[in-house]
């Protein structure tokens, strides 16, 4: 394994060997950096330039990672990189004194030093700090990827997410803004009156979404136990318990494939307030929407790809029934059968399976001819029931139930419900879901007959929503894959 330096040919493994003898020598004369326990850092890289007029002249210490080196004889030059940004230091013989100096030119690009020194400008204009003492923190004994080419293949980065960070300075800036996405996040609801809660990932029904749970065992009580699939049977039963406005922010687990939108975990938030309704949360939306994107984006325009979506603007609002007939020129108001629908989907060359209904084939038709038209922000409403087992039927429609999905991008990026609180239609809901998995739907919902208790002590009118959160971020990160605002995102084994 060899990498170019200098345009030469440079064995990587003689350089590690070289990096441990030097970590080798270190130690024997006592200078072991790991024997390091703290380092007193008092400002970061940026700090130091944003307020250069009252720090010029003055005491600082740094710390980072050496990301660059030139010796120049008696003095030197480096770069540190820390959380901010990186910062130039002026290192020289004469200031740090001739043993400092001759250990400090045996460093290498990635070690980890804290610099101590006068802030000062070069005179070229590069704001710097004018080492007085330089202590080696940490020894790199692997070697970074080569600076001009960096770190760019795909599956590396998202494997050695450490090097990543280190490499590519706005895959770092993506994982602040995520922090900063959640954190606003919670701020709106906190001030909107909801409370924070956790419920069980370890759950022996994995139930309030159409998916495949992962499934474990669990030896202590020699039962076996899914990994949830959602948030939402336990929130639900917290409304019952009297607690009117809650949220949570949280892994979920689904055992199906990957691809640029799926990851098999992924963070979902669910919130359910008392006393609304799915108009309550389209407009809890709208505002939560533009409030992150304010605050994160310090804009509620947003610019994703080649689309720009304007959030200051209402979202749309339309039927599931009427974007079809917009999108596809087929009215399901006039479609009263499943076998109308069945014919009008083989006229339209839309598959479906036999167990498939009316309200299942109305959805086939909108995943095929409406979402990826939706860039703009859209509510999509009144769902059919078919495809809502745990919605609220529409009074005057009970073929339809208030729901909507909310869409930017052509992506769906939010579910959300009149919450079903009637304990005896939610039982005929399960028993159809039941019947859905015996005829081969393997995402169907099972019978959770916890949740029918709950609902029977009798559960206020209730709306609720679900976000994908990493679609969020990636929405406001213009990021082109869900991988890359996953820190640690599920990959292959190597070994298989």
């Amino acid at each position: 394994m060899a990498q170019q330096k200098n345009g030469q040919n440079v064995d990587v493994n003689q350089l590690l060997k070289v990096r441990r003898e030097k970590l080798q020598d270190l130690q024997e004369r006592g200078k072991d950096p790991f024997q390091i326990t703290k380092y007193d850092m008092t400002h970061h890289s940026m700090e130091i330039k944003d307020h250069f007029d009252e720090l010029e002249g003055k005491t600082v210490s740094i710390a980072g990672r050496m990301m660059f080196k030139r010796v120049m004889g008696k003095a030197s030059f480096c770069n540190i990189q820390d959380l901010q940004g990186s910062i130039q230091s002026y290192v020289a013989r004469d200031n740090i004194g001739e043993e400092s100096y001759t250990d400090f030119k045996k460093y290498d690009v990635g070690d980890i030093l804290g610099i101590k020194g006068e802030v000062f400008k070069t005179k070229t204009g590069e704001i710097s700090v004018h080492a007085t003492e330089v202590t080696l923190l940490s020894k790199s004994l692997q070697v970074l990827p080569e600076k001009f080419h960096g770190l760019t293949d795909t599956d590396t980065r998202y494997r050695q997410r450490y090097v990543d960070l280190i490499m590519n300075p706005e895959v770092k800036d993506t994982f602040i803004k995520r922090s900063k996405v959640i954190s606003s996040i919670r701020r709106f609801l906190d001030a909107q009156g909801f409370m924070e809660v956790e419920t069980p990932m370890l759950v022996s029904n994995a139930g309030g979404a159409a998916a495949r749970p992962f499934e474990t065992h669990f030896n202590a009580l020699n039962e076996d136990l899914k990994l949830r699939i959602s948030l939402e049977l336990y929130l639900k039963r917290l409304i019952v318990g009297g607690m009117e406005r809650v949220y949570e922010i949280g892994r979920v687990f689904r055992n199906e494939g990957l691809d640029t939108r799926h990851n098999p975990e992924f963070t979902l938030m669910e919130l359910y307030q008392a006393y609304t309704d799915y108009h309550g949360m389209m407009d809890l939306t709208e505002n939560l929407y533009r409030h992150v994107a304010k605050e994160v984006t310090g804009s509620e325009v947003i610019t994703y790809g080649e689309h720009t979506m304007d959030l200051s603007k209402p979202f749309a609002r339309i039927t599931m029934i009427d974007a079809v007939k917009q999108y596809a020129n087929v009215d399901f108001n006039e479609i009263h059968t499943t076998e109308e629908a069945k014919k009008v989907a083989d006229e339209h060359h839309i598959e479906y399976e036999d167990r498939h209904q009316k309200g299942d084939i109305l959805n086939l038709f909108f995943e095929e001819y409406v979402e990826e038209h939706l860039i703009q922000p859209t509510f999509i409403m009144d769902h059919p029931v078919e495809i809502s087992p745990l919605t609220k039927k529409k009074p005057e429609d009970p073929d339809y139930v208030e729901r909507f999905e909310f869409f930017m991008n052509g992506w769906e990026m939010a579910n959300a419900y009149s919450e079903l609180n009637d304990p005896i239609d939610q039982r005929e809901r399960f028993e159809a879901q039941e019947k859905a998995f015996e005829a081969g739907d393997d995402e169907a919902n099972h019978t959770d007959e916890d949740f029918l208790n709950a609902l029977s002590i009798g559960m206020p009118p209730t709306g609720g929503i679900g976000y994908g959160i990493d679609r969020m971020v990636m929405m406001m990160t213009n990021s082109p894959a869900i991988r890359d605002v996953l820190l640690f995102p599920t990959m292959k084994s190597l070994d298989k």
